[in-house]
């Protein structure tokens, strides 16, 4: 028997108006929202305060406390001076700060305060919520925050326009030479044959990172004659299409880019993504614009390029290390045109940004939801401790699923199906739902996933999650059977996992409480998901296995397990390899040199 649900998350709402073909109890709305004081979903163990105990406030006797630590526009202090104590404090020592926040209910700062572990620790457990005036968060311990019940937040959408309207000025700049140029005229000089341009109409720009910045750039450049193309593997083709944007893979936006400008947030897998391999796909003369995160571009390999003349220019607003060293030939390069981190600096975007971020802080102190909360409140220990092993497969087999999409065609629909003998009511899903989207979205992305935040996430990039539960007959004891995930509509980087109604699927279990790989598309397989894992679609034949455990075995590469299923004696099979340690790019082309392999790719855990 199947039980299906479809709909958009949203985890802020009891979930009883979802329509199934079985009665389902309603969920309590104290799981999933806040009130005045927050309830004990939002408890954990911590050193400051007893498991589940309410983490309370009195508003009735005198005001919150709020600690402003850097500058924040008037509009955002007058709106919380309307609720709380607002102590504007800036320049603060790491000391002064741990001294003062024992005294304080929130906290705001933007770039350039730590909020570091020792600051939790000192705030004695008063401390509920920081606010970060920005998008980025790397400043903030996120793990020490949610280990001491503290709830972190941070404004995304008011400085998107002014984001996107330096990126077009630092691209028009660089193809104008107008820094170097205005530099040269204040010297004294007159070198107009030195500082001649290059014409932005007809050339290609390709915008990594087709989010809220990247289209508003698209748009932009559209208007100067170019032609836009994008990479971001969770944009919808008719969201591009509609504003006359072409969406390609990765490697095709480098090899046609006249320009590209970036706009992908900081991650372990956009870490230094612009490296001397990457340079080496480009076109000779391209020009890069950078107004995301400096830490995606590898700067001695774009000083290499440079120098090289891969990249004619370069324009950027963010760099690895800010300021960045006097020293630096990357700063002293004459073809680099450069600002000190303005992309949000203007009037409007510095007001937009204090008001959101206040409106969101003032809001959490009352005890409502936050939409751009970035770390999750704990579930009741009795569901986390049923479905913790669960939890981890969820994630792995979101992570792996989504790797094995090829760039273009943008995710919109994702399925899970869950197989129990649990009846509805006594199943909740809404942890594996969000781990799920966890999986999907954030190893791309700079948002932390969780209950709190992931149906506004999903929505936001136009994500539908369909939930299937396959009723089995047997013992509840165990909270599911398997897991599946299954992707519709896309093309895949490894087509055996293309099941046989033309979509990717990917099945997993818990065993002996680790999650385990079970079938990939029509293959059986069993496999433990750790490490990294290489999939191998072969012809099933002796001796493949020695080949490529020998390949591996010359780079030193320690194979942890590996597993073989196949369709029948002769035929196809597929082969699965987890392996301690990344084989090198070497390795993997001796892989795919073994004529009886069709295809292979290499997932990440």
């Amino acid at each position: 028997m199947a039980v299906t649900t479809s709909f958009y998350l949203n985890f802020t709402k009891p979930l009883n108006n979802i329509t199934t073909t079985t009665t389902t109890t309603p969920l309590s709305s104290s799981f999933i929202s806040w009130k005045l004081s927050l309830p004990s979903s939002f408890s954990f163990s911590s050193p400051h305060r007893k498991p589940n105990s309410f983490i309370t406030m009195s508003l009735m006797n005198s005001k919150p406390t709020i600690l402003v630590a850097e500058k924040l526009g008037e509009a955002g202090l007058d709106l919380l001076k309307s609720f709380a104590n607002v102590d504007c404090s800036y320049n603060l020592s790491t000391e002064e700060l741990c001294t003062k926040i024992s005294l304080c209910d929130a906290l705001i700062v933007r770039s350039g305060t730590k909020v570091t572990r020792e600051l939790f620790e000192s705030s004695g457990g008063r401390l509920k919520v920081v606010g970060r005036a920005g998008v980025g968060i790397d400043n903030v311990d996120i793990s020490a925050a949610t280990e001491h019940g503290c709830l972190v937040i941070n404004a995304p959408t008011a400085n998107t326009i002014a984001a996107a309207e330096h990126g077009i000025a630092l691209l028009t700049a660089m193809s104008r030479n107008i820094a170097q140029a205005s530099a040269s005229l204040k010297a004294g000089k007159w070198q107009r044959n030195k500082y001649v341009g290059v014409s932005l109409v007809g050339k290609t720009l390709a915008v990594m990172g087709f989010g809220k910045v990247g289209s508003e750039v698209a748009r932009r450049a559209k208007g100067l004659g170019m032609h836009v193309i994008a990479h971001d593997p969770y944009a919808p083709a008719d969201r591009a299409q509609a504003i006359g944007v072409e969406l390609v893979t990765f490697d095709e936006a480098l090899s046609r880019a006249d320009f590209i400008s970036m706009h992908m947030p900081l991650t372990p897998a956009t870490s230094q993504m612009f490296n001397d391999d990457t340079f080496s796909k480009m076109k000779k003369g391209v020009r890069i614009v950078n107004v995301a995160r400096g830490g995606v571009i590898d700067e001695e390999a774009l000083l290499r390029a440079l120098d090289s003349g891969i990249v004619a220019q370069a324009a950027l607003d963010v760099f690895i290390e800010e300021p960045p060293p006097n020293d630096s030939k990357l700063v002293q390069h004459e073809s680099l045109t450069l600002t000190p981190h303005l992309g949000a600096s203007t009037t409007e975007a510095q007001e937009g940004v204090a008001i959101e971020i206040a409106e969101a802080v003032v809001g959490a102190l009352k005890g409502e939801l936050a939409a751009t909360a970035v770390n999750a409140p704990m579930v009741p220990a009795e569901v986390l401790s049923a479905l913790a092993p669960y939890v981890a497969l969820t994630e792995k087999l979101g992570r792996l699923a989504m790797q094995l999409v090829a760039g273009g065609s943008g995710v919109k629909s994702v399925k899970v199906t869950y197989a129990s003998a649990r009846a509805p009511d006594d199943l909740d899903t809404r942890l594996l739902r969000a781990t799920v989207t966890k999986g999907l979205i954030e190893p791309i992305s700079s948002v932390f996933v969780n209950l709190v935040n992931a149906d506004f996430i999903a929505k936001q990039r136009g994500l539908k999650i369909t939930e299937e539960l396959i009723l089995l007959d047997g013992s509840p004891e165990n909270p599911l059977e398997f897991i599946q995930v299954h992707i519709a509509n896309v093309e895949s980087k490894f087509a055996s996992a293309i099941a046989d109604s033309g979509d990717i699927k990917i099945d997993g279990r818990v065993k002996d409480g680790k999650p385990y790989l079970t079938k990939i598309g029509s293959f059986p397989v069993d496999v433990s998901l750790e490490g990294s894992l290489i999939l191998c679609r072969q012809v099933d034949q002796p001796g493949i296995i020695g080949k490529v455990g020998s390949i591996l075995a010359e780079e030193n590469v320690n194979v942890s397990f590996m597993s073989v299923g196949r369709t029948a004696p002769g035929k196809q099979a597929v082969m699965a390899i987890g392996v301690d340690e990344e084989p090198s790019g070497v390795a993997l082309k001796k892989i795919g040199g073994i004529p009886a392999i069709e295809e292979f790719v290499l997932l990440k855990l």
